[in-house]
């Protein structure tokens, strides 16, 4: 083999290695999630959770989601904020209803680090549901429909886990079709 056919190959090994390492960090809302990084400051970079982001911070819950956690986030895109009845985001938004918003917000929200795997363990043993207890000291019900989780809330409604696994420096955000609620 000469010179350069060894400096092709190299060259080549060299930026297939640069690709698998890149491909290693999820795309959520168009831009690479970093497992060094921490909730918020992921978040913040996804185009598809701008309605999230803007609610935590109207909520006060930055700090919370930037500590040390770990949390496991349920968070909703911003197509699932628009499924919501018209207005009901601008409203919750409003300084005179933070207490509201901060329920909804926790209730997204379980404390541990449970990936789909753990989770799908605990939906085997609780004999097809798993009973998740939120921050905000609410229940979820995790279920499999076919090979994807599905969230069912208190008031009946249903979120499926679209992205799972975007593991950050603090938890593990699982990206969600749906707002869920709770009572």
């Amino acid at each position: 083999m000469n010179r350069r056919s060894v400096l092709y190959f190299a060259g080549a090994a060299a930026l297939m290695a640069t690709a698998a390492f890149a491909a290693m960090n999820p795309i959520v809302g168009g831009k690479e999630m970093f497992p060094t990084k921490n909730i918020i400051e992921n978040a913040v970079n996804s185009a598809d959770h701008t309605t999230l982001v803007a609610a935590v911070k109207a909520a006060g819950l930055v700090d919370t989601l930037s500590g040390p956690g770990p949390f496991t986030v349920f968070a909703p895109v911003n197509a699932a904020f628009d499924k919501l009845p018209a207005g009901t985001v601008d409203n919750l938004l409003k300084p005179e209803n933070k207490a509201t918003l901060v329920k909804i917000l926790t209730y997204h929200v379980v404390a541990g680090r449970l990936s789909a795997s753990d989770i799908e363990k605990q939906i085997r043993a609780g004999k097809g549901k798993a009973e998740l207890t939120t921050v905000s000291g609410g229940k979820l019900w995790a279920l499999m429909d076919g090979k994807s989780i599905v969230l069912k809330d208190e008031k009946g409604g249903m979120s499926k886990i679209t992205q799972a696994n975007v593991f950050q420096s603090n938890g593990v955000i699982h990206v969600v079709d749906s707002a869920v609620l709770p009572n």
